[in-house]
């Protein structure tokens, strides 16, 4: 069994040149546990496999309490129908997922479609650490969004799940005649939690964020897709703790909702794919 270190030294091998460096934007070459450009900026992979493309520490409020969470809602089933549907939607081939977190998207759509090539970034190294363990090939990194570390026309299919999006960025990445697949919340979206957590919150809108994407690429499919998922008795805390909307939330409350949490959510989103 080969050690995660081992396994991302041999993708880079393998892949090099999927990569630029994110200081220089020169072309960038696997040496041993490496990835060095032309200009000498190295970047060496972690004991986890992972490499790291910043210059700097990012302190995020994305941390392992909320991740580890949101993987087992993710793998209780409660986004089925949204990852049946991103699959149908995709290209296969080389795959970059935006904004990761801990990889349980991009590895319960791999069951659906497997790709020559995964590689999922995500700028909170939490998220990404925890990736390293997701039971499938893929190869995880912390990145920024808006200075990718990837060459010009890498990718089939860029996949932006609930994260943000740089579409300049997209576009350089994207292959001629691949893909953007991606999901906004809508309306509906956690209601139920929304509605104990911020009683006298506005409602909720994402029209922007689906304007912009019209307008910076062609649509070739926009989708709703709304239902209700009944929670698995033992995921009714892990969605308490899952959603950024809980930051906010006074004690009492989130004492209270533990003790009589909610049975069903609503899931209500948009699927746009674009090229």
């Amino acid at each position: 069994m080969l050690k995660k270190i081992d396994r991302g030294a041999l993708f880079l091998a393998k892949q090099q040149e999927l990569f630029r460096c994110p200081n220089c934007h020169q072309k960038m070459s696997q040496k041993e546990k490496s990835l060095v450009c032309v200009n000498g900026h190295r970047f060496d992979l972690a004991k986890k496999g992972t490499l790291y493309f910043l210059d700097h520490q990012i302190k995020t409020e994305y941390d392992k309490e909320m991740f580890a969470p949101r993987g087992r809602m993710i793998r209780s089933g409660m986004y089925q129908p949204v990852i049946e549907k991103i699959a149908d939607l995709m290209q296969t081939g080389n795959l970059l997922d935006v904004g990761c977190g801990e990889g349980s998207f991009l590895q319960q759509i791999n069951q659906l479609k497997t790709n020559s090539v995964n590689i999922g970034f995500d700028i909170a190294k939490e998220g990404i650490y925890l990736a390293s363990n997701q039971p499938f090939d893929a190869f995880w990194c912390v990145a920024d969004l808006t200075n990718l570390p990837f060459a010009d026309q890498s990718f089939d299919t860029i996949l932006n799940i609930f994260s943000p999006s740089q579409y300049r960025e997209f576009k350089r990445v994207m292959k001629p005649d691949g893909c953007v697949v991606k999901v906004v919340p809508q309306s509906g979206y956690l209601q139920e939690l929304r509605a104990t957590y911020h009683p006298d919150g506005e409602a909720y809108s994402n029209e922007a964020v689906i304007q912009r994407f019209t307008e910076e690429l062609e649509i070739d499919h926009r989708e709703r897709i709304t239902y209700t998922f009944e929670i698995p008795e033992e995921n009714r805390l892990d969605l308490l703790e899952m959603s950024p909307l809980e930051w906010q939330v006074s004690p009492e409350v989130k004492a209270g909702l533990a003790e009589n949490p909610l049975k069903k959510i609503t899931v209500d989103v948009e699927i746009l794919k674009g090229h």
